[in-house]
Order: C-alpha cells, then sequence, then structure tokens
C-alpha cells in the first residue's frame, strides 16, 4: 500500500507559496501556531493595523466622542524612522507556512501505512511546537475544553481513518507532548530536523508499545497487532522559506528538480535508498551484529533473505525478541484468525540478535537556490520504472512545456537507415503533448505505458492497469507520486 499526506506549518517568517499536484486523493493538514497582538501604548507610536484617517491626523486612543483622544497633527509626530525600524513594524506578526510531504509505502499488508500516514505528521508537529502551545493544549485536555486543532485535515471522500483507535493515538501523543513540556530544553520547539527524527523514533517506540498493552477491546487490540506486524517505509520532506530537510526510512524516494542555464533539467536526489544497493547501509547493519551472522544478515538482496528495504517502521518480526512475537500472537482471542489479520506463526532464518531492523530515519538539507523547481517524492513502486533524471525531465518538460533535444552527435551521422529511424522515433516521442495537466499524474502515466522507443503505448498502459490485485505485484509495485512546485522567484529574492 502507498499513502500520501501533505501538512503546512505556520511559522513566524516571510511567506512563502508552494503547489502540490497528486496522483492520487491525497491528505492535507494544517498546523497552525497563533501569535497574539497586544495593543502598545500610545508612546511608542507603532500601529499593529493600518487604515486610513484624518488628513494631516493619527488617532492614539479613545472613543469618537473624544473622552481619553488625543489628536496629534503631523508636526507633533517625529516620522523618521530608521530602516531597522521600519523593518521591525512591518514584520512584527508575519508568518510563514513551510510545507510537510511525506509518502509512506506499507508492506506485509496496508494497516501499518494506514496508521503512519495518520499520525507521523502529528508528531512532528507537536515537536515543533514551542512550550506555551503544548501548555495550551495540556490545560485543554485536563478541563475537557475543546482542544486547539494541532493539525487541520482536508480530506479526500475516499480517504480512510481507524476510527476506532482515535482515542488510543491521541492518548499517546498527549504522552508526547508531556514529557516535551518536562523537557527545559524545549521552550521555542525543535528545530526541522530534530523534531523529524524525533517523531520517527517515538512513534515506531509507540506503535511497538501498543500491541503490548491490555487494551479496551478485541478490535483495537487486533489493529494495534497488525500496525506493528506489517510494515511501512516513510519519507518526509519539510519545506521552509530556505530550505529542505528531508527524513527517510526505506526505499522511498525525493528528488529535486533543478532547471540549468541553458533550460535542461537535471536531478539532485535528496534521500538515499535504504536497501542493498546502498553498500554503506549493507555495512551498518552487519556491524551491528556478530563477525558470525555477516553472511546471513543480508542473503538474496533481503534482510534475513525476506524484506528489501533497510530500514522500516513496524516490521516488530524483526525488532522483538521470537518468545515476544510467540506471547503477542497468544494473547488474541483463541477464535481469532491470524491469516485474515495477514498474520502468521514465523520467525526469519538466523533470527539470533535482534533487532535488525529500525526506523532512524537519515536527514538530509538542501538550500533552496532560484534554480530550483520542483520536487518528486515517490514510493519505490515509480523508481523500479523510472530513473531519477528521467522522472526530472519528464517533470520539468511537462512543467515548461519545452522538450529539449540534443544536436544529433558525429556517431549518431553515422548511423545505419534503420536506426536512424529508431532514433527519429525516440525523439518524436519525447515531443508528444502531454495529455494530463497534473504533473503526478504524467510521471505515473510514463511509467507504467512507455513503449520500446520512449513512446506512450495505450495497450501496454492499459495492460499495467487493468491487471487483477493477485497478477499485478509480478509486474509492477502500488506507486504514489507527489510533485510539489517551488517558488523560485522566492528563493531568487532571498539571494539578494
Amino acid at each position: 500500500m502507498s499513502g500520501r499526506v501533505y501538512a503546512s506549518i505556520l511559522q513566524r517568517a516571510s511567506a512563502c507559496t508552494l503547489t502540490l499536484s497528486s496522483a492520487a486523493p491525497f491528505q492535507c493538514a494544517q498546523l497552525q501556531s497563533i501569535t497574539s497582538c497586544q495593543p502598545r501604548p500610545a508612546h511608542h507610536r507603532h500601529f499593529s493595523s493600518w487604515g486610513t484617517s484624518r488628513k494631516h491626523q493619527l488617532c492614539s486612543g479613545g472613543d469618537e466622542s473624544g473622552n481619553g483622544r488625543h489628536l496629534s497633527t503631523r508636526q507633533d509626530l517625529d516620522f523618521q524612522l530608521s530602516q531597522v525600524q521600519i523593518n521591525s513594524v512591518l514584520r512584527s506578526n508575519e508568518q510563514s507556512k513551510g510545507m510537510l510531504f511525506g509518502v509512506f509505502d506499507g508492506h506485509g499488508g496496508w494497516a501499518c501505512a494506514q496508521a503512519v500516514s495518520e499520525r507521523l505528521l502529528y508528531y512532528v508537529a507537536v515537536a515543533m511546537l514551542p512550550k506555551e502551545s503544548l501548555e495550551e493544549l495540556e490545560k485543554c485536555m485536563e478541563h475537557g475544553r475543546p482542544v486547539p486543532p494541532i493539525l487541520q485535515w482536508y480530506k479526500h471522500h475516499t480517504d480512510f481513518n481507524y476510527r476506532e483507535s482515535a482515542s488510543l493515538y491521541i492518548d499517546h501523543l498527549r504522552v508526547f507532548w508531556q514529557e516535551l513540556l518536562d523537557s527545559e530544553e524545549h521552550d521555542e520547539g525543535m528545530s526541522p530536523p530534530d523534531a523529524l527524527h524525533r517523531a520517527f523514533k517515538r512513534l515506531d517506540a509507540d506503535i511497538s508499545l501498543e500491541a503490548q498493552v491490555p487494551l479496551s477491546n478485541d478490535l483495537m487490540k487486533s489493529t494495534a497487532i497488525q500496525v506493528a506486524f506489517a510494515g511501512c517505509t516513510a519519507c518526509v520532506a519539510h519545506v521552509g522559506t530556505d530550505g529542505i530537510h528531508v527524513a527517510n526510512a526505506g526505499d522511498c524516494r525525493v528528488v529535486l528538480g533543478v532547471q540549468e542555464d541553458d533550460g535542461s533539467w537535471s536531478a539532485v536526489p535528496l534521500s538515499q535508498d535504504h536497501n542493498v544497493q546502498n553498500q554503506a547501509e549493507v555495512e551498518r547493519i552487519k556491524a551491528q551484529h556478530p563477525p558470525s551472522e555477516r553472511d546471513t544478515v543480508i542473503t538474496d538482496d533481503r534482510l534475513l533473505g525476506v524484506l528489501m528495504p533497510l530500514r522500516a517502521f513496524g516490521d516488530v518480526r524483526f525488532k522483538w525478541s521470537h518468545e515476544l512475537q510467540q506471547s503477542i500472537l497468544a494473547s488474541l482471542e483463541s477464535g481469532v484468525d491470524l491469516d485474515s489479520l495477514n498474520l502468521y506463526q514465523y520467525t526469519p532464518p538466523n533470527y539470533l540478535s535482534p533487532p535488525y531492523l529500525d526506523v532512524a530515519p537519515d536527514i538530509s538539507y538542501h538550500k533552496l537556490r532560484p534554480q530550483d523547481r520542483f520536487l518528486i517524492l515517490g514510493t519505490d513502486g515509480l523508481w523500479d520504472e523510472l530513473g531519477s533524471e528521467e522522472a526530472v525531465r519528464l517533470i520539468g518538460e511537462h512543467l515548461s512545456g519545452i522538450h529539449l533535444q540534443a544536436p544529433v552527435s558525429p556517431s549518431e551521422r553515422q548511423l545505419k537507415l534503420g536506426q536512424m529511424h529508431e532514433l527519429l522515433l525516440k525523439r518524436q516521442a519525447r515531443a508528444s503533448p502531454a495529455l494530463d495537466t497534473n504533473a503526478a499524474t504524467h510521471l505515473i502515466r510514463h511509467a507504467l505505458g512507455t513503449g520500446e522507443y520512449g513512446e506512450l503505448c495505450q495497450e501496454r498502459l492499459a495492460t499495467m492497469l487493468a491487471l487483477p490485485e493477485d497478477l499485478a505485484r509480478m509486474y509492477r509495485d502500488d506507486i504514489t507520486a507527489t510533485v510539489v512546485y517551488l517558488n523560485s522567484d522566492l528563493a531568487r529574492s532571498h539571494r539578494r
């Protein structure tokens, strides 16, 4: 299962606008951090609201009857504000919208991806909130008052939530913010990289805990166990006014589309895949286990010969002891069909020194530049079909409407007639007009429907989309793609 979410976070900085294109229904959320505006004494000569007034007169307080009201003439006031003072007045109540985008790819069932997509951004948001906002949340919970929304979700009508587990999720989120309130270092909230790292680790720990503790009903218990035994990779990008932080655990990927001076497009990877193609990741895992296991930790290009991603949420089958796994599964009601819950009595081979898996994300930072035009976030199903450079070219040409063709090289001039015909077909395919206004749909259409010469093949696309579920996984993976257009003019203005 694949999923995607995006959220906007309000901070005290200059404004930033981003555009999201998604290939499928998406969820979005807004984290609200409200700064109150207190009226200043009249003698400060600072005004927190602006409007018209009588000619040559400024109002400094009082009512229309004149009680307590002083009307100052232009001559009474000093209008010689310095540049620093001007900026201070103009920027005193400004705020910006940093954006959070995420893609989540489940394995071993959809349960873990569903839970992580619902919960992870709440954990990131809470970690970034200042202590005063967390105190307000806690007071509302203590006194039974409505809690100010941490995230305001905009749902598509097909979106699904674990309604039965909502109270459990809120309780554990509250424990998280209570611990942050007890910390002496949390006055202004965490920075984006610290918040992302803490949120990933804490949510995974809560998922593990929820599967082990007694819960109020059997449905909630079975759901918690399903979530813990399934798995989910996740990639989250925080786009601020100056740069992008990316947190990745697993084999989802974020790529930056860059437009070069000559109009061509290049791809800058902002995440690293955690799989066996990443040799440093393989060595990291082997170093965590005894030398006697070096030949068994990774076999057949999989963790313990079973799991392809090397970091993930859930997947307690690769984290818990064998005894704990058996105990938890045995705690389910005797009448529960484990197969129906995607659970089974199975231990990976050579399971000698757990844990073999964790969710600690790699976090990268990229400072935004004027030539940085868009982000592509995709699950591994997208990257199985398209390379990063090809994906960026497709979106770049979709954005600009210009299809650049390299000049015919000297070697290409020596091609035989049949080879030249093939080259022309490939060039013609690249110049075909886009069928989709949505860039991410355009991307997936080409990922699944590209023919031998780079042309869109309707027959191939129809076959890939019409495959029944039991056969589809033999030919393609589930795919989620999100395209985020960046405001390059804003990045350009920040460089001045």
